[in-house]
């Protein structure tokens, strides 16, 4: 879910990168090293799964869902970095012999390696409603690997979600899926504790998950991330500048993280709620 990604991604995708080309800014902070996570290593006893069939049993359930999803950007003043780190719900269901994965996003939160405050609103986050996926399902090297296909996904207009986004900021597909009375989704920004804003948006969510069953139960990996986005307005014309970043090369800085969940956690609140006890720390610069 990235400038927005959720959602990363990554969702979720944060439009981010153009504002301090226009305002100037402090050095960027060094970019962390990567693997961002290290996976953690399989219980010597532990067996994998025999089959197919039995694989996608073990895998059957409900997860807490963790991915970050790492921006490359450039300014004037420098390189601009940024992560979008959603949170959410995943389920795998075994449907026809097949197996679905579904997603539920609750919440996205953002950091950069310069001066700025970006926030998207849980109401945002939680219209992200992406498309269930059956997963690719294959034993590589002695592991079993769950390859997420990309499922695109709108927020902030309607359409078809097959085809490329519009790019038109008066195209009449354009809704107000957060319900907060502006067109799109709206992102609040902060620039320097200076400037405050509003820019708002429309995007399609195109993400894939490349991942692997641990002796845990957890599911980790990777996202990749292709999203598309539109600026349609903001509510100062500095802001009002089209802008769509790209994801690090490096997937190592865009890990994520699959952990079983109790039937105690059942709401976003309660999943927030937990947040420390079932995911690693938010990455820092």
């Amino acid at each position: 879910m990235a400038a927005l990604r959720m959602a990363h991604r990554r969702g979720t995708t944060v439009i981010i990168g153009f504002l301090l080309g226009i305002t100037g800014c402090s050095n960027p902070l060094p970019w962390p090293n990567s693997p961002l996570y290290e996976t953690p290593a399989n219980d010597p006893d532990w067996v994998a799964p025999a089959n197919r069939a039995d694989a996608m049993q073990a895998i059957a359930g409900r997860y807490g869902h963790y991915d970050i999803v790492a921006y490359d950007g450039l300014t004037p003043n420098g390189p601009l970095s940024t992560f979008v780190i959603s949170y959410g719900f995943t389920e795998f269901v075994i449907e026809d012999g097949e197996l679905v994965e579904i997603d539920r996003f609750c919440r996205a939160t953002y950091k950069a390696n310069q001066d700025f405050v970006t926030r998207f609103p849980d109401a945002a986050t939680q219209a992200i409603r992406p498309r269930s996926a059956i997963v690719d399902l294959r034993m590589e090297d002695g592991a079993w690997r769950i390859f997420r296909p990309a499922t695109p996904t709108l927020i902030g207009i309607d359409g078809d979600p097959d085809q490329p986004l519009s790019m038109d900021p008066d195209n009449p597909l354009i809704n107000d899926d957060d319900n907060d009375g502006r067109p799109g989704v709206t992102v609040f920004v902060n620039l320097f504790g200076l400037i405050e804003g509003e820019i708002y948006i429309a995007r399609r969510e195109i993400f894939q998950n490349d991942m692997t069953l641990f002796s845990d139960g957890s599911l980790r990996g990777s996202v990749i991330d292709d999203s598309e986005q539109l600026v349609i307005d903001a509510s100062l014309d500095l802001l009002n500048v089209p802008n769509n970043p790209d994801q690090w090369d490096d997937l190592g800085l865009s890990p994520i993280i699959l952990i079983p969940l109790s039937d105690e956690i059942d709401t976003c609140e309660e999943l927030i709620a937990n947040r420390d006890a079932l995911f690693p720390p938010e990455p820092e610069f």
